[in-house]
């Protein structure tokens, strides 16, 4: 008697695996309001927070300040909502809605930490387009007055969203590369320069001295290389330069920036706004493109009324555009040409630059 093998196993079998994978990818977005007494309208009455991307996916906050239905009157309601995700072509997922969690936090403006018991977070769970999830009794209105020291506050909303990912074969995972660890040359650099090592140029600017190395100077700035290494021959022999009109802080960071391609920090106590402002200045002198826009973005983050005219003024004697677009979409929000025209800093924008007024007339108005 003879026993047949399986039609399977005389048919070049075999087996293998496949697996699946999760990325996720996180980020957040904060709806500021500058006063919640004055956000009250009414049961029902929502605000919605500007559009913010997370995982390839648009997403936006809608507040309720007294409640979305009236089982929730008399309490804050926040949702949150996504608009219009990637279509799958493009996104290269395999299809299906999107899977995302997310974490509401209020966080009161004269702090950074979370008000208390003000922190509530979702399991995952997936999500098509105008379907919002979130809490229609988030916290009530008189329990945050009573936790807020003003009466200003922000709705912190941190979305992560899941992306999950079939292997072809679990072999395919000892082919995967080597983790190469990050860039260190900027580490480097800052190391010469504080060291001082080599230096063969001093800059002297007011009461201090910097030392540094005149090629890294050159090839990082179109002007230095000209100055440094220009056609006259006492240039090339050239040791010292004076550097006037230029505070000593502002050089080093203009300095830290050419041997590390970043600003450096500046503490909560100091001038954001104004230590920004002289670094434009110096960025636009030295032609360092890069740090002029870094400049321009740090300017528009930190705006208020009180500093758009001084910033909307060097914007046009700086040729930042993307600057003056800016200072013009925050005009246009209610309330502040008013308050930008009552500014101390208006007067020199209309003396220094008249023109600046007919273009933000034209901008401006409706």
């Amino acid at each position: 008697m003879s026993i047949s093998a399986p039609s399977w196993a005389t048919a070049g079998g075999g087996g293998g695996t496949s697996t699946i994978t999760a990325e996720t990818t996180t980020g957040w977005h904060e709806l500021k309001l500058e006063s919640y007494t004055r956000t009250k309208g009414g049961v029902g009455k929502g605000i919605n927070s500007a559009t913010f991307t997370v995982g390839g996916h648009r997403w936006y906050i809608r507040y309720y300040p007294d409640g979305n239905c009236d089982k929730s009157a008399n309490w804050i309601s926040v949702y949150l909502y996504l608009t219009d995700p990637i279509p799958v072509a493009a996104a290269g997922d395999g299809g299906g809605d999107v899977k995302a969690k997310y974490k509401f936090s209020l966080i009161d403006d004269a702090g950074d930490e979370p008000v208390a018991s003000c922190t509530k977070t979702s399991k995952f769970a997936y999500w098509t387009p105008g379907k919002p999830r979130g809490y229609h009794q988030f916290i009530k209105g008189t329990d945050l007055l009573e936790s807020l020291k003003g009466d200003g506050f922000r709705i912190r909303c941190e979305v992560t969203v899941m992306r999950e990912i079939c292997e072809e074969a679990a072999a395919a995972a000892a082919a995967e590369p080597l983790a190469v660890p990050p860039p260190e040359l900027h580490r480097h650099l800052s190391a010469l320069l504080d060291g001082g090592v080599g230096g063969d140029v001093t800059f002297h600017v007011g009461l201090e001295q910097f030392t540094a190395h005149r090629c890294v100077l050159a090839a990082r700035s179109p002007v230095l290389m000209a100055e440094l290494f220009g056609p006259m021959k006492e240039n090339a022999a050239m040791a010292s330069v004076r550097v006037d009109d230029m505070e000593p802080r502002v050089f080093g960071a203009l300095l830290r920036f050419v041997y590390s391609d970043s600003l450096p920090e500046v503490d909560e106590d100091d001038d954001v706004v104004g230590m920004a402002q002289h670094l434009l200045v110096a960025a636009d002198r030295y032609s360092f493109q890069r740090m002029k826009v870094m400049c321009e973005a740090m300017l528009l983050k930190h705006m208020d009324a009180s500093v758009l005219a001084t910033t909307l003024t060097l914007a046009e004697q700086h040729g930042c555009e993307g600057l003056k677009e800016g200072c013009f979409r925050f005009l246009r929000c209610p309330g502040n040409t008013k308050a930008v025209v009552e500014s101390d800093g208006f007067q020199h924008l209309r003396s220094s630059c008249p023109s600046l007024i007919e273009e933000m007339l034209v901008k401006v108005a409706p």
